[in-house]
């Protein structure tokens, strides 16, 4: 039986690669209408294990190759919007230095984390910007997740999204990617095309696995 899509929710899926003890054993399943890549509920970590992982990161504020890394999304989204606009990062992190970059840019940055900086009272308001940074291969439920960042956007609001993406599927056997046990969604240029339509975004792809969605105004 197919495994319903976590982003779409069609029963279009087919087992796309299975095992492999580099990916702890996992199934990937693909869509054929929204063209995501996922892994089923039953391969998901508990959160405690999942937030584990995450402290093992080592994104250190003074880190020149980690600041390297976050400014393909960075000056995408600073070439973008007014000076001293109001931002969300979505998935800041531990600590937060894509906020602090945005920052050192001039832009009222702020961050939101379910794991390390939950201020949910940031979700309750609009802002000019959101950014999503290594976040949305994390996300359980990624349409609820786009949906919310929707909200969070003002009219003419610009989504800046960084997340590894290949359109060429043949390759993903030997993908990095799939190998961390947090990352259970995987996307594609045809897959961040299919979210745009959802909420009737424009979107565009500056750079490598840099996805920029910009909200209507009206």
């Amino acid at each position: 039986m197919a495994v319903p899509c976590r982003l779409c929710g069609a029963r279009e899926t087919r087992l796309l690669l299975s095992g492999g003890r580099r990916a702890h054993e996992r199934e990937f399943h693909r869509c054929a209408r929204c063209d995501l890549v996922f892994v089923p509920d039953r391969f998901l970590l508990p959160r405690t294990q999942e937030r584990k992982r995450y402290l093992l990161h080592q994104n250190e504020p003074n880190d020149e190759g980690y600041r390297r890394f976050l400014s393909r999304l960075a000056d995408e989204v600073i070439a973008r919007v007014a000076p001293g606009a109001q931002g969300l990062d979505y998935g800041s992190g531990n600590p937060p230095v894509l906020v602090m970059m945005l920052r050192e840019a001039g832009l009222k940055a702020v961050g939101w984390d379910l794991f390390f900086l939950r201020r949910d009272e940031r979700l309750r308001r609009r802002y000019d910007f959101v950014t999503c940074s290594e976040t949305a291969e994390h996300f359980r439920d990624p349409l609820a997740e786009f949906a919310r960042l929707n909200w969070l956007l003002r009219p003419g609001g610009l989504l800046g999204v960084m997340t590894g993406m290949i359109d060429d599927w043949s390759g993903f056997a030997d993908w990095h990617y799939r190998f961390d046990a947090t990352h259970i969604c995987f996307y594609s240029r045809e897959t961040m095309r299919w979210i745009a339509g959802q909420f009737s975004w424009r979107v565009e792809f500056p750079r490598e696995n840099v996805t920029i969605f910009r909200r209507p105004r009206s």
